[in-house]
């Protein structure tokens, strides 16, 4: 960062006797942007006092702040670094508040680093901290939940067309996190719950990766922290369920956390890590829905201190993280997954009745349980993309630092051409599948020339998994689904990415 204000750093220099260097505490918060005790929190710390504050703690302790982009509106995008030793050997990514409105994993993620900046031996000597705590500067300045281009943050993990999401992006690259959690929160009193004199029944939320092209050992590896984390929490004082979505028990579908890519859960899990939600309950009807930031920021805070702890998994976690990242493309590619509850269990499921204040449980079953595949295809060598759309797909992949290969000259392949037939923009209300469905007719394999100016996409190497995931076009939720990319799409349905199984013809082929 530029060097503080002289005024600044005098106010900041240590007194005369008083330790310094990176184990030099720091007595308070030097920038008054964070009271003392966050318990007592009723006003989330805006962007310029986030500013100030992170300016206040850099270079203290083992914290150090960069700025890795900028907003559409010129906001910085904050990054701050802290190390738990001279070579850590285990890298965790927490970031917060891509959607502007919800707060509170931004401010615990403040008092986190503060912690830290005072007492650096709370930072474990294997841990290498990463933390974006406001990824929406424009949105969270204006109170809303998209940044200042009217655009979902949460939903642009595939496209990255946002500076903001290429920016985490570009952090999780160079990173490449053991260990990544997104930040959120959620309404306790919708309206459809209320109307039934109920509010939900969490105070925070945990979930971790699902995408069904991720490992199972990956998977259920989060799966433990996230069942590890009633009993912490409910130490503290705070009730926890795992992640869900969906209606009102027990006639509605409940499902847990969206297994797309589009959202910061997988799309950030598809770099090999452990991948988290967390979302803390606000009550926006509310007359001051701020009134219990401080309770929201607690729980917030045993589950950072938990990951940053490593709950007595570490070495488990990093054996699962980095054979993921060793482990090759299967031998087919989920195209189509859906939440089921294949046993049709019966979940007691807790709601807070208005009324008393007390908890009821409701028996349902229709909690959705599991990830189930529906739809699979055979994993090719790569893709080959049409010259017409090579611009705006290899700006694509350049935005995911993703490797590719022009074609100076044609080349002979046996590929697959794959046609749009239509993109479902509507939520399905039978089976609960979200809007942008896009559904494709695979075609057969023929030997063809790839013209020059052609992209080849191989699928090898450590990026293999995550070419996979965005250029798959038989994907139900799948780049076409974008209006912006669907315009690449020909007349005739013809999507412009071709699955190349085989690098040249077979002898005596039909040309």
């Amino acid at each position: 960062m530029k060097a503080l204000p002289l005024l600044l750093a005098a106010l900041l220099a240590p007194l005369p006797g008083a330790a310094s260097g990176p184990d030099a505490a720091v007595p308070g918060d030097p920038s008054g942007a964070l009271p003392e005790d966050h318990r007592t929190l009723t006003k989330s710390t805006s962007y310029d006092a986030m500013a100030a504050f992170l300016k206040a703690i850099d270079g203290k302790g083992p914290v150090a702040v960069s700025v890795e982009g900028s907003t559409a509106q010129g906001r910085s995008l904050f990054l701050v670094h802290a190390r738990g030793s001279a070579a850590p050997t285990f890298r965790v990514l927490f970031y917060a508040q891509q959607h502007g409105d919800e707060v509170s994993g931004k401010d615990a993620l403040l008092y986190l680093l503060r912690d830290l900046a005072r007492d650096p031996k709370l930072l474990p000597p294997e841990v290498d901290l990463w933390v974006m705590p406001m990824v929406n500067p424009d949105g969270a300045e204006a109170g809303t939940r998209r940044n200042s281009a009217g655009a979902d943050l949460n939903r642009d993990h595939v496209t990255l067309f946002q500076p903001e999401t290429e920016a985490l992006h570009r952090v999780a690259r160079r990173v490449r996190p053991h260990l990544a959690v997104d930040a959120h929160e959620f309404g306790r009193d919708q309206e459809e719950w209320t109307r039934k004199g109920w509010e939900k029944w969490p105070d925070i939320t945990m979930d971790g990766l699902n995408n069904p092209h991720f490992d199972r050992e990956r998977v259920a590896a989060a799966k433990r922290w996230v069942d590890a984390s009633a009993a912490p929490l409910e130490k503290a004082g705070h009730r926890f369920l795992r992640y869900w979505v969906g209606g009102a028990p027990p006639d509605d579908e409940q499902r847990h956390s969206a297994p797309d890519a589009d959202g910061g859960l997988n799309g950030i899990g598809a770099y090999g890590g452990l991948s988290f939600i967390i979302e803390a309950a606000v009550r926006h009807e509310a007359p001051n829905p701020q009134a219990d930031l401080g309770k929201r920021v607690d729980a917030y805070l045993v589950l950072f201190r938990r990951f940053l702890e490593g709950g007595g998994r570490r070495a488990e976690d990093r054996a699962v993280v980095e054979k993921a990242w060793a482990r090759p493309l299967p031998a087919f590619l989920p195209s189509d997954a859906l939440w089921v509850n294949p046993d049709g269990t019966v979940t007691e499921f807790p709601v807070v009745e208005l009324a008393t204040a007390k908890t009821i449980r409701v028996p349902t079953a229709n909690v959705m349980t599991d990830v189930a595949v529906k739809r699979s295809v055979p994993t090719p060598r790569g893709y080959a993309v049409e010259p017409a759309a090579a611009p705006e797909i290899g700006a694509l992949l350049a935005r995911h630092g993703l490797g590719f290969e022009k074609l100076a000259a044609p080349r002979t392949v046996t590929a697959e051409s794959c046609a749009l037939l239509r993109v479902e923009e509507e939520f399905d209300d039978l089976y609960g599948r979200y809007g942008g469905r896009t559904i494709v007719k695979r075609g057969a394999a023929k030997t063809t020339e790839l013209p020059a100016g052609s992209l080849w996409v191989p699928l090898e190497g450590p990026d293999a998994l995550r070419a996979a995931i965005l250029l798959e076009p038989t994907a139900m939720y799948g780049l076409w689904q974008y209006p912006r990319l669907k315009a690449l799409v020909a007349w005739d349905g013809t999507i412009p990415v071709r699955r190349v199984v085989a690098l040249a013809a077979p002898a005596g082929a039909p040309r």
